[in-house]
């Protein structure tokens, strides 16, 4: 060899070798960015179930797929049971641009597209797609769009909309990725709601107990009360009432609300919603609960309409629940829950009912016995005992002892006269109108109580036979004015009622120990009363003096009772 001559290499070999090594550094790069977008992936499946709270993740699924495509905005719309959009969470749009929007999308368009036929939309350019509706006024500049379904259990969730990614449009790894990402959403929105449901169930089931142990030591009207404040905070409802519906006037009304005073009185039930759930005893979700009279503000916005269960009377209980307009609709699940928990009412009511009537049967029977036992053995005891001073008396002949054994007779006798009375009280169960004695007693419970000591009453002698229905609530009516002056106008410590009858005519004197008839209001009232007397043919006199005043009302018994 002479020399040294370099050494070379064919040309086309050493090209071939070139893009070989370009190629795996091009493949290597693209591994690197695989692996890159699959972190991503990684990451942003670990964001969407890390929460529990279904507001939460929903809002993680969106800041997660627009993070990992790239995309500048995003949006995931909640379909409602009826189609369009129960729910819109979007991000990437300031305040700014939500107001000038105005409302939010309801599902048209090219976002309806997506809800009618869920599968998946990728477009470089939104307004070329003949499915688009355009965007109102003040809406951003939208171009590129990938839209994605989420299915939670075989069924549609929602859609994942986004826009204008970095890169300008989307690309098949996009899609892919954001495909996957709605896949595990789909997963985390099921656990999200399973979790929220048995929380749910807890409270709904906490409440439950609550309110029965509330209603079995409540009235009628209190535990309607405790139901619809029990309801209000489970359904996050604004307002919750009871209604009674009578189905042959077809009228209702308002028997308890959770926000304040129920208004009084009936109105007319011209809601066909609330008078055909009535008729059908059927629950049911309403979108708009429509013309409630009674209650103002309830014209729109979803409602659940509850009738009873079991409610065993007349008129038709009926729970109603209601959202302001705008707000979401009631849940199948709240409806199933609101009507489980007024059936376990309506079922606590008739337990309350029933055994406020076993301790009123049980108090009659107690009442029963205490009147026979002093009738048959205290009573007998003191007129006995008034014998046997009669017959004293007798023996011992006139003089002060005689005097005194007399009084002690007479004191006796009005004894007799106070237990009897006591004993037609224990004995009966009254109700103001039934009979002269029943209203009497009424009213010295009613009025007579006011005074420092609890007024008396006696009767002597057939009250309830020889006064008439008339006779009686004219008596009733100025035992009533005679008793209110004194406690009014007297300064009386005491009063007591005495009401005597006879063939001929019955007696009612209402006496007092106070400073007499003095002012001229009390006068007024004994004027009304006299004038009252003259009106039936009767007469009333007045005896006052330093212990007190004494009326003394005498009226004759009608030919037609004698």
């Amino acid at each position: 060899m002479q020399g040294d001559e370099p050494i070379t290499f064919p040309d086309a070999p050493r090209g071939e070798l070139d893009r070989t090594l370009g190629q795996l550094v091009e493949q290597a790069a693209k591994v690197m960015e695989t692996q890159g977008r699959l972190r991503a992936l990684v990451r942003a499946n670990r964001a969407v179930v890390s929460h529990l709270e279904l507001p939460t993740v929903l809002r993680s699924i969106v800041d997660a797929a627009v993070s990992l495509v790239g995309a500048k905005y995003g949006a995931l719309g909640v379909i409602a049971e009826g189609g369009g959009l129960e729910q819109f969470i979007h991000v990437g749009m300031d305040e700014s641009d939500v107001e000038r929007i105005g409302h939010l999308p309801e599902g048209h368009g090219l976002l309806g597209a997506l809800i009618d036929d869920p599968r998946p939309i990728r477009l470089d350019t939104i307004a070329a797609d003949p499915r688009s509706a355009g965007f109102p006024d003040g809406h951003p500049p939208m171009s590129a769009f990938l839209g994605v379904p989420i299915v939670v259990r075989d069924s549609v969730y929602g859609n994942l909309y986004l826009t204008d990614p970095d890169s300008g449009s989307f690309s098949d790894d996009d899609e892919q990725l954001v495909r996957a990402l709605a896949d595990n959403a789909g997963f985390a929105i099921d656990n999200a709601r399973l979790f929220a449901e048995t929380a749910a169930r807890q409270a709904w089931s906490a409440s439950a107990a609550e309110m029965t142990a509330a209603i079995l030591g409540a009235e009628q009207n209190s535990a309607f009360d405790e139901l619809c404040t029990r309801v209000a905070p489970l359904v996050h409802a604004d307002d919750v009432c009871v209604v009674l519906i009578d189905p042959d006037e077809h009228t209702l009304s308002v028997r308890a609300l959770s926000t304040g005073e129920a208004p009084v009185g009936s109105f007319p039930l011209t809601n066909g919603q609330l008078r055909s759930a009535a008729e059908s005893a059927q629950t049911t979700r309403a979108e708009d609960i429509g013309l409630l009279p009674p209650l103002s503000g309830w014209e729109t916005g979803p409602a659940l309409i509850v009738p009873f269960d079991g409610a065993a009377q007349r008129l038709t209980p009926v729970l109603l629940a209601h959202r302001s307009s705008g707000a979401l609709p009631f849940t199948a699940f709240e409806l199933e829950r609101t009507a489980s928990l007024s059936s376990q009412a309506a079922i606590a009511i008739e337990l309350a009912a029933t055994r406020a009537d076993r301790q009123r049967v049980q108090l009659l029977e107690e009442r029963a016995r205490i009147a026979r036992d002093l009738h048959d053995h205290v009573i007998q005891q003191l007129f006995g005992a008034g014998m046997a001073l009669q017959s004293i008396e007798a023996m011992t002949g006139p003089g002060t002892v005689a005097e005194r054994i007399e009084g002690t007779v007479k004191s006796l006798d009005e004894a007799i006269a106070q237990i009897r009375t006591i004993i037609f009280a224990l004995s009966h169960h009254h109700e103001s109108g039934a009979g002269l004695r029943h209203r009497l007693l009424d009213i010295v419970h009613d009025v007579g109580s006011a005074l420092p000591e609890p007024a008396t009453l006696s009767f002597t002698g057939p009250v309830d036979i020889v006064a008439g229905q008339e006779l009686t609530d004219d008596i009733a009516a100025f035992v009533r004015e005679g008793l209110t002056n004194v406690v009014r106008h007297a300064g009386a410590r005491t009063a007591s009622v005495t009401t005597t009858a006879t063939a001929a005519d019955i007696s009612v004197t209402v006496t007092d120990d106070g400073h007499g008839i003095g002012d001229a209001t009390r006068r007024s009232g004994i004027a009304n009363l006299d004038a009252r007397a003259r009106r039936l043919g009767g007469v009333l006199t007045i005896d006052t003096g330093a212990d007190g005043t004494r009326l003394c009302l005498r009226l004759p018994i009608p030919e037609a009772t004698r």
